[in-house]
């Protein structure tokens, strides 16, 4: 399995900061991590609110731990509240299912990591998420969607 470079992280941040001041989003913070959620790179605009990393870093976990954007995490909170409330408490309450969280894949369609994009609304959130991740050369959930199994996970069911 190949791992996210450091100069990855750093594209998919700069793509995601330009392309928010470019549609005057509210000031950002990004976050990359490996697959195993931990920390490659972070950045906070001017004026982004408290917690914010600890909301970005959430969403990456979300988007790792279930294997989907951290959008259709918030989905399945919803279906199954329950369930999800389970899975917060069993993570130590660092899944935070909100959208704006999305795996990032290699050319081939294995997981090398995920960004959480936080400081906008929900789907502004995403949308600069998945631009990141393309931006960088990269592939979303969503680009992979048609190379079958992948890592126990049917991409098709994302």
């Amino acid at each position: 399995m190949t791992a996210i470079t450091l100069d990855q992280a750093n594209r998919i941040i700069s793509a995601i900061l330009k392309r928010g001041a470019k549609l005057n989003c509210r000031p950002l913070s990004v976050i990359v991590v490996e697959a195993g959620c931990k920390v490659k790179a972070f950045q906070k605009e001017d004026g982004s609110s408290m917690i914010r990393f600890e909301m970005a870093l959430g969403k990456c976990y979300a988007a790792l731990a279930l294997g989907r954007s951290s959008k259709l995490v918030k989905v399945r909170a919803e279906e199954k509240p329950i369930f999800m409330q389970y899975l917060i408490a069993a993570s130590g309450e660092q899944l935070f299912p909100e959208g704006g969280g999305m795996q990032i894949r290699d050319k081939d369609g294995e997981v090398i990591g995920a960004v959480g994009v936080t400081g906008d609304t929900e789907d502004r959130d995403e949308e600069l998420a998945a631009h990141g991740i393309r931006a960088a050369g990269l592939k979303t959930d969503e680009d992979c969607k048609d190379l079958g199994r992948r890592g126990g996970i049917r991409l098709q069911d994302k």
